[in-house]
């Protein structure tokens, strides 16, 4: 799958920006195939930038049976994005689909730190457009595409 068809968002984010960030201020961190980048009900604790390895975004149906609404691949960003950024529990679990090493920085810390930098909040906004974009865009295609248009 070519991640150019998937995750269109990182086409109009200023990756540079998000890449440097983690790489330069985060910890990279190693998780094993099966575990939780985040958890469903807790505030996630990192933005990431994906040196290798693929992660999923899940969500639970109401007889817990585990339904993908996402994936990233490395040299791509995985975060609770922006809610992680708010203190706000997920909504969804991220979990690797193979071992992976991710750039991490608190996501706690960005979101103080985006109230007092006007630069950085800006960033924030221009990448919450651009996911906002990418998920509508989807929803969109879930009603006049079939799954191989849409993928």
């Amino acid at each position: 799958m070519s991640t150019s068809n998937f995750n269109t968002y990182y086409e109009n984010i200023d990756h540079c920006f998000w890449r440097d960030l983690c790489i330069n201020f985060g910890v990279l961190r190693h998780y094993d195939k099966g575990d939780f980048f985040a958890e469903q009900g807790q505030v996630a604790r990192y933005i990431g930038y994906i040196k290798s390895g693929t992660l999923k975004y899940v969500a639970y149906a109401a007889d817990g049976s585990e339904k993908v609404v996402g994936l990233e691949f490395a040299d791509e960003f995985v975060a609770d994005f922006p809610f992680s950024l708010y203190g706000s529990k997920s909504r969804i679990s991220i979990v690797a689909v193979s071992p992976c090493e991710i750039y991490c920085i608190s996501a706690k810390e960005i979101g103080m730190r985006m109230k007092s930098d006007e630069q950085l909040y800006g960033i924030i906004a221009e990448t919450n457009v651009a996911l906002f974009d990418t998920t509508y865009n989807r929803y969109i295609s879930l009603h006049t595409k079939s799954a191989q248009e849409r993928y």
